[in-house]
């Protein structure tokens, strides 16, 4: 088609053009599309197909006209992106569509270009190392986590506690006072599951206890069409269990990994810490020599690329549909640093010839295998089956350009 294209934005990666296809097209167009209709609609008195175009058009006008507009859009869509050579980075959108009989069909198309990195400068610069440490305290926290995962909870007689993990019955009367029949929870106490208080009603009784009194709602409650209201609410206590932590010694550390005594368990424990805070040093420098690359390489980033990824974590983290908007403000900023990291690791890869080979992640498998102690070809298939390859190729690709630039810049 002999389309018109007038460019009326073009900053960064978008793009906003006014495309213009000529009358002749569109009648070509709605012909084509009135052929069609033709040969698959059954008008009375006519054998299929053989309905006079007038009438089919007559009968099916709207029809037509919207099959039309549909073909031309596409076609004229692809003539764009062919004859501008744009490599897009999203889905494209259509505005302002304007359809009318015995004129051009015109519409906007709003999209987002691929941009092409010119990274100038990627030596040079100078970062810090932060010199990781573990603290006698980090391993006793760990060690805590540890005892907490094999904690037991046994019946209490007595008054329930903070901590103490309790089975009641609650029920919240109604707006004409009424109690409904109670439902059952199971809470653990100071953990932020009740308001503070229904928590209160709770610690009044003894397992088998009922206790029923007014709980004013706490003002920064979620549902705000309940804050500050003042509610008659009925609590009954069925069991009350106290968590023990079991004891700091050998049998502990044989429960959690097979080591021969407590030292033994301490030793490894502050081990892993340690590799933990090398690694988040690693990262570091690596996300400090992304930054000074960015900084004297500026560049924009597809905004539909930072959605996708904000919605990708949204959906890992399962953040509620209500919760989306607050997230993706949150969240925006650090997924446009992962896309401008991610662009900076494909373009260095890509210029410097460090792309992963099918060599480079055989040779990883076989280690994985080997640490596993597995057949290689049994955990190949087992990564493949499970679609995980190409996070093999990238973790191999983003150390090799990461020491490709440790190379040429200074870490202090």
């Amino acid at each position: 088609m002999d389309i018109e294209i007038t460019t009326k934005k073009s900053e960064g990666v978008e793009r906003l053009l006014a495309v213009s296809v000529p009358v002749e097209a569109v009648r070509s167009a709605e012909d084509q599309a009135a052929r069609k209709y033709a040969t698959r609609v059954r008008l009375p008195g006519f054998r299929p197909g053989k309905a006079p175009p007038a009438m089919v058009r007559k009968k099916f006008g709207d029809a037509i006209r919207q099959e039309a507009l549909e073909a031309l859009v596409q076609e004229a869509y692809k003539e764009v992106v062919e004859r501008e050579k744009f490599k897009l980075a999203g889905q494209p959108h259509v505005h302002d569509v304007q359809f009318s009989d015995g004129k051009p069909l015109t519409f906007e198309l709003h999209l987002e270009v691929r941009p092409e990195l010119a990274l100038a400068r990627t030596s040079g610069f100078r970062v810090s190392r932060a010199m990781p440490s573990v603290s006698d305290e980090q391993v006793t926290e760990q060690i805590d986590n540890l005892r907490e995962q094999r904690a037991t909870w046994s019946p209490v007689e007595e008054r329930p506690a903070p901590a103490d993990m309790v089975t009641v019955e609650l029920a919240t009367a109604d707006e004409n006072g009424a109690m409904p029949e109670g439902k059952e929870f199971r809470l653990v106490l100071g953990s932020g599951q009740a308001i503070p208080g229904i928590e209160e009603i709770v610690m009044e009784a003894t397992a088998g206890q009922t206790v029923e009194r007014p709980v004013r709602w706490p003002d920064d409650f979620p549902d705000e069409t309940q804050r500050g209201q003042t509610k008659m609410v009925k609590v009954t206590v069925k069991d009350v269990k106290r968590k023990s932590l079991p004891p700091l010694d050998d049998a502990l550390a044989r429960d959690v990994g097979d080591f021969d005594s407590l030292d033994a368990m301490l030793k490894a424990v502050r081990e892993d810490l340690e590799r933990h805070a090398e690694r988040t040093a690693d990262a570091d420098v690596r996300q400090k020599l992304v930054d000074e690359i960015v900084g004297a390489n500026p560049f924009d980033v597809p905004p539909t690329w930072v959605n996708q990824l904000v919605k990708a974590y949204a959906e890992a983290y399962q953040v509620p549909t209500d919760e989306g908007g607050r997230f993706a403000d949150e969240f925006r900023a650090m997924a446009e640093r992962q896309v401008r990291r991610d662009m900076i690791i494909d373009t260095l890869s890509e210029q410097e010839g460090l792309k992963a080979s099918e060599a480079d992640i055989d040779d990883r498998i076989a280690e994985v295998a080997k640490k596993r102690n597995q057949d290689p070809g049994q955990v190949y298939a087992s990564l493949q089956k499970a679609n995980r390859l190409s996070e093999i190729e990238r973790s191999i690709t983003e150390e090799r350009v990461f020491a490709w630039l440790l190379e040429r810049n200074t870490v202090e």
